[in-house]
């Protein structure tokens, strides 16, 4: 059946049409963020997610994500103009964080940005990154090429490159196999080049959850040979591939806010870009879930300081908010952590869903998010004092876990807070009939791995032990 929403031109139209954001992304019914063509679990997503932790994990990024190409004279200038990141050094053969932020400080969201060669670079990550950087690289007066490779779910077809990624303990000795030793020393963030079963290869060094990765890509035409090399070096190594239930799961333990509600929606400078973007895009068709309710779309907003990209940001320059991350950086109010539910709780929660009457909101595993945009209720003494964005289990962590900012005064490790799991608002069919559970919450350090399961210290240890 056809969405009633293609009827309308642009963004701007259906809200109007609707009544607004809140009724437009509460009355969707599209799920979570979609890993098509990969298979949900190739052994089992206990075993998937351990991988990147204990030995080596493979990733096959090729189907999910957007690819922007920028190319011409101004191409960086139209990086520069949208992003806060630090963009003044830039050259070929790197790598960089793309964090965008609304006119008023808000976060849009962030992606990663390669710079392939001279004036020419491809922007990957979640769509709204690139419908940002888009929409400015078209209507801005800028001297630039832009070329899109869609998402499969929006597109049929074959993707342009692959993109395959080995990370763990054992990715670097595995691909120095692979690549029968042609594997180059690369810096972290930096584009290398090298050889797999002669086929040329590019790379970028990065890490996942705290492990050694490196992100490979090329012409699609070569899919097949370098995947059946990955897959032949990687049994020596015992490397599992990674499902599409157990990818989504290393934000928990990396900390990374993925889907956060895009600060599209609110003010007069952004719609333009409402009236821009059309109904097939993600912001348009996107849901929003949680127990957090408000008539107001900004309550649901995140603010790059927050969610820790203050350091990031390029004080020396102009850019789309850069004024008002200023005053954000001065007055901070809430703080990115990690939360540890309550195994009592927990346990409850699942029994209710299956057993009580009213229900509790069903919890799916690994991954509990089910819609695009997740926002839950963070609580005080039956006071609002946060949102939590992703939730799931992490085998690595042996714990059920929320990415969520906080109010400052309750950031501290080990803090009592309350989630409260379950929508009371439910207009969606997709959401079954649920009444609100509240569960007993700890405040850990974000990221998770790094600092409670890498290297944790004697504080963090009792808190978290307490919390369980």
């Amino acid at each position: 059946m056809k969405n009633p929403l293609m009827q309308y031109a642009n963004l701007e139209e259906v809200l109007k049409a609707v009544g607004g954001p809140v009724k437009l992304l509460r009355g969707s019914r599209l799920g979570p963020y979609m890993f098509p063509v990969n298979a949900p679990e190739h052994t089992n997503w206990r075993d998937e997610q351990r991988a990147w932790k204990e030995g080596v994990a493979l990733l096959n990024l090729s189907y999910h994500m957007t690819d922007l190409y920028l190319r011409g004279k101004d191409a960086l200038e139209v990086l520069r103009n949208v992003a806060l990141t630090k963009l003044q050094s830039f050259p070929p053969n790197r790598g960089k964080q793309l964090i965008a932020a609304s006119h008023d400080g808000y976060l849009l969201g962030d992606g990663i940005v390669f710079h392939l060669e001279q004036d020419y670079f491809r922007i990957v990550g979640p769509p709204v990154i690139s419908d940002w950087v888009e929409f400015h690289a078209r209507t801005g007066n800028f001297d630039v090429e832009v070329d899109r490779d869609e998402t499969v779910t929006f597109r049929p077809g074959d993707p342009r490159i692959y993109i395959y990624q080995v990370q763990g303990p054992r990715a670097l000795d595995m691909m120095r196999e692979v690549t029968d030793a042609t594997l180059p020393e690369i810096a972290f963030f930096h584009i290398g080049d090298f050889t797999i079963r002669g086929k040329p290869v590019r790379a970028l060094r990065h890490g996942m959850a705290g492990e050694t990765g490196f992100e490979m890509f090329g012409p699609w035409s070569d899919h097949e040979v370098v995947l059946e090399a990955l897959e032949e070096v990687g049994a020596k190594y015992g490397m599992r591939k990674v499902g599409s239930l157990a990818y989504p799961t290393s934000t928990l333990e990396s900390s990374w806010m993925p889907h956060p509600v895009p600060a599209i929606y609110h003010s007069d400078a952004m719609k333009p870009f409402r009236e821009w973007l059309t109904p097939p895009h993600l912001e348009v068709l996107g849901s929003m879930g949680g127990s957090f309710y408000s008539e107001d779309i900004k309550d649901y907003y995140m603010d790059p300081v927050e969610v820790g990209y203050g350091p990031l940001i390029d004080a020396s320059r102009d850019f789309i908010g850069a004024k008002a991350l200023k005053e954000r950086q001065l007055h901070q109010r809430r703080k990115k952590v990690t939360l540890v539910w309550n195994h009592q709780d927990l346990m409850s929660v699942i029994h209710d869903s299956l057993y009580a009457d009213p229900p509790a909101r069903f919890i799916n595993f690994p991954l509990a998010t089910y819609s695009t945009f997740h926002i839950d209720d963070v609580q005080k003494q039956g006071r609002h004092v946060g949102i939590a964005q992703f939730s799931g289990f992490s085998a690595n962590a042996r714990e059920f876990i929320s990415l969520s900012v906080v109010d400052l005064e309750h950031a501290e490790v080990g803090t009592e807070l309350t989630l409260l799991w379950g929508e009371a608002h439910m207009p969606r069919p997709t959401v079954e009939k649920n009444s609100l559970r509240e569960v007993r919450v700890k405040v850990a350090p974000a990221p998770y791995f790094e600092k409670v399961i890498k290297q944790p210290d004697a504080r963090v240890r009792s808190a978290l032990a307490a919390a369980t």
